[in-house]
């Protein structure tokens, strides 16, 4: 029954994530973005399951995203490790570090050569996004679920 739910939180979780990036595409693409989606990614020190759940909701947002293999397994797999990491954090403000920085030089670094454009200049706006949506919109999310009595529901 344990895994039944943590299957079934995990497929929620990718599937909000893939809904609202693709729901927000014009701002969840390319070199200048704010993934709004990427708030969840401060879930995995509340629960388990938002580790493979992030992952997969990422593959999908990425394949319907269209911008090709670099996106699909890189930026998949970079969001794989940050939600790992952001596991291992106490603090969701140090939650909040892994998916910043993996996805400002990582993401950065296949968007920079798939829309010709500065590599640190694409590390610049890709953190300013993720910055704006982890610290601000995940980590209020996080607070939210402690305080409201949601944390109730995840499992650590």
């Amino acid at each position: 029954m344990n895994q039944i739910r943590y299957l079934a939180r995990a497929a929620a979780i990718a599937s909000i994530y893939a809904a609202v990036t693709y729901l927000l595409k014009p701002i969840s693409y390319g070199p200048i973005q704010v993934r709004v989606s990427e708030a969840l990614t401060i879930l995995p020190m509340l629960e388990s399951s938002a580790i493979p759940g992030l992952f997969v909701g990422c593959l999908l947002a990425n394949i319907l995203g269209g911008l090709g293999p670099w996106d699909i397994y890189g930026g998949s797999l970079i969001t794989l490790v940050a939600a790992y990491m952001t596991g291992k954090m106490k603090n969701p403000l140090l939650g909040a570090v892994p998916p910043v920085v993996l996805n400002a030089f990582g993401v950065s670094y296949y968007l920079s050569f798939l829309y010709d454009m500065p590599y640190w200049i694409t590390v610049l706006y890709i953190g300013i996004g993720e910055f704006v949506a982890v610290a601000g919109l995940g980590i209020p999310l996080y607070y939210f679920i402690k305080r409201t009595g949601l944390a109730g529901l995840f499992e650590r």
